[in-house]
């Protein structure tokens, strides 16, 4: 399993949606869906990578970069590195990260985020 493909299974199962209405929602169809999600489908478009940004509300370049698309290098190993490593993220768990990193910086430094 690609690391795209185990993502977008994350993503869809944190938004808590079946591949049937993820399909209702992106007029992608749910075996498409699985495929994608299985690893079978090697070069997923970018109109459906954005479809599937907006639907699990996660960041599109994001996506790209996963699925081997050329994306800005300054965006794309910051954001796939943590994306690698975390999966899908909500926004009260990025607050709380945000807010862990703040913790550890001042822990460091002796100053957090300004």
């Amino acid at each position: 399993m690609s690391k795209l493909s185990q993502y977008l299974s994350d993503a869809r199962m944190q938004a808590g949606l079946t591949l049937r209405a993820a399909e209702t929602a992106t007029g992608i169809s749910n075996a498409y869906l699985s495929q994608l999600e299985n690893g079978k489908v090697k070069e997923p478009s970018p109109i459906l990578l954005d479809k599937l940004a907006q639907l699990y509300h996660v960041d599109y370049l994001m996506l790209l970069d996963l699925a081997g698309y050329p994306v800005p290098r300054a965006q794309a190993s910051t954001i796939s590195r943590l994306a690698a490593r975390l999966g899908p993220t909500n926004k009260d768990e990025e607050e709380a990260l945000v807010e862990y990193l703040d913790f550890l910086r001042s822990k460091r430094k002796g100053g957090g985020r300004k």
